[in-house]
């Protein structure tokens, strides 16, 4: 579970620092000041929070390799092998949902866009 959260979490703080890094770029010479720092300032909030977020990570990491431990000891080879694969599996497939998700997301949101056009 809490790989799961700590996953989502790392995924949900990149993308927001994606799009305030987009945001940023994408405004013009003209823009007002204010709107740049305000910008700057959620931009260093995220990367600090991304930063903690992956310590985190770390932390679950040390702690699923003592789980690991004390599981190796009581499952036989072929199980333990399948735990393994299964926890290594999770994030990966956790990180392909949200990006699945984002891509709905993304594709729900042109669709408006082009409905709004016509």
């Amino acid at each position: 579970g809490d790989l799961d959260k700590v996953v989502n979490l790392l995924l949900s703080l990149s993308g927001r620092l994606a799009r305030v890094e987009t945001a940023l770029g994408s405004l013009g010479p003209h823009a007002p000041a204010e709107d740049k720092l305000a910008l700057r300032e959620k931009q260093q909030l995220l990367v600090a929070q991304l930063e903690d977020a992956k310590e985190l990570k770390e932390h679950v990491g040390r702690r699923e390799e003592a789980v690991g431990a004390m599981v190796a000891r009581y499952l036989p080879p072929e199980h333990l092998q399948d735990y393994q694969h299964f926890v290594k599996m999770k994030s990966a497939l956790i990180a392909e949902q949200r990006e699945l998700e984002e891509k709905i997301k993304l594709g729900q949101e042109q669709l408006r866009c082009l409905r709004e056009s016509l």
